[in-house]
């Protein structure tokens, strides 16, 4: 390269310059722009070569425009790609999202509904259970006053054995006071035979 052009290769420098690859191309542009490949590839640690290399690589699979310095075309479609993730998003939202907030209040309303009814359900239960609880000492107080009662009742046997010795003494004391006797002695005697019954 002529001393003095102001223009530098992207060849290495100190390689031998009497090969030559033939499939190797050399680029020329001025120093300024060298100086800062060579700043660039320095700070990246990795020869100026392969710096271009990788710049060319980005510049294709990106299909970016090297004079778009802004990156207007970057920023339109990431913005082109937000816009379709936030339309994904509010379809995803009224197909699922809506749908779903609308289930869960159902079912929140739904337990407290149930809540609701299971402690209905306890207290009736626990009306239930002190209704029961109060009929079983009704019932004990009713069998006590029954055993009571049936015990103060003389038996069968008893009670026949009495009301014959009471119609024994009726017969034999009519009987005794024969056929012209005043109303007045009948009268005594059936009063003694009712006395005599009420006392069973």
């Amino acid at each position: 390269m002529p001393a003095g052009s102001g223009l530098y290769s992207v060849t290495e420098k100190g390689a031998a310059m009497t090969r030559i690859d033939p499939n190797s191309k050399s680029v020329r542009f001025p120093k300024e722009v060298d100086e800062r490949l060579s700043l660039l590839a320095r700070k990246l640690g990795r020869t100026k070569r392969e710096v271009v290399m990788q710049m060319v690589d980005y510049f294709y699979k990106s299909k970016k425009d090297p004079s778009d310095l802004n990156d207007e075309v970057l920023k339109k479609e990431l913005s082109s790609g937000i816009s379709r993730i936030l339309s994904f998003i509010r379809k995803q939202e009224n197909d699922l999202l809506v749908p779903i907030y609308s289930a869960v209040d159902e079912l929140v309303a739904t337990t407290k509904q149930y809540g609701a009814f299971t402690k209905a359900v306890g207290e009736s239960q626990r009306r239930s259970e002190k209704s029961h609880g109060d009929t079983q000492v009704y019932v004990k107080q009713m069998g006590a006053v029954l055993k009571k009662v049936l015990s103060d009742i003389p038996d069968r046997q008893c009670l026949k054995t009495d009301f014959r010795r009471i119609l024994d003494h009726y017969i034999e004391q009519r009987e005794n006071l024969g056929w012209p006797t005043s109303a007045a002695k009948k009268d005594e005697l059936a009063r003694q035979v009712r006395q005599a019954l009420d006392k069973l």
